[in-house]
């Protein structure tokens, strides 16, 4: 996180007022925000998001859903597995209250912070296929900020070249030619639990 926050504000993301939004897709890219909100001494909280699991694999995503925001489906993905109508509006609704739960959760009852007009700043702790990165940067984008970063410490080269045309910049400081997976790019890539994202955020007012 304070490596991937040094580069943002090597990328014109520091000293600005009004300070940016930064928003960490949980969970384990709260935590990554937290470092990049201190670097460029911005205000933190979530953006909500979470795949959509394939039938009997629930790891494998089908698509990908945000906050306010429409599914955003792998159709090929969807008609090669065969996955039925049904499954998928179930899946997308059961989603949908996971996100509203883990909402409440973080947020205690304290609203959203509005990314209207606002330099936003989405972070994650990395990226594969950007299905949920995307589906996040559209659902922020929807609220018209003034100017729209993604952050991400790693990535794929080719995921990273999506990226470009959903955010204004794309912050990516390792784009290793063999990616194999997020994990293999950090020391200690344990889960992050929800108490962690609730301490992480807990200076998002200070």
């Amino acid at each position: 996180g304070s490596r991937l926050g040094a580069a943002v504000a090597a990328a014109g993301y520091e000293g600005l007022d009004p300070v940016p939004l930064v928003l960490g897709i949980p969970r384990g890219g709260v935590p990554v925000a937290a470092e990049v909100a201190r670097c460029v001494g911005g205000e933190i909280d979530v953006a909500m998001a979470h795949k959509i699991g394939a039938p009997g694999n629930p790891e494998f995503a089908i698509g990908a859903i945000a906050t306010g925001g429409e599914p955003l489906i792998n159709h090929d993905v969807v008609g090669r597995l065969r996955v039925s109508p049904d499954y998928l509006n179930d899946e997308i609704a059961r989603q949908r209250s996971e996100i509203r739960r883990r909402e409440g959760a973080y947020r205690a009852g304290r609203t959203a912070v509005s990314a209207a007009g606002r330099t936003v700043i989405v972070v994650d702790d990395g990226v594969a296929t950007g299905s949920t990165l995307i589906a996040v940067l559209r659902s922020v984008r929807s609220s018209l900020p003034k100017r729209l970063c993604c952050a991400i410490p790693v990535g794929p080269a080719d995921t990273i070249s999506r990226l470009d045309s959903e955010a204004d910049d794309v912050v990516c400081p390792l784009q290793p030619r063999f990616f194999n997976a997020v994990g293999s790019w950090y020391d200690d890539f344990s889960q992050v639990t929800d108490e962690e994202v609730i301490a992480a955020l807990d200076g998002r007012h200070d």
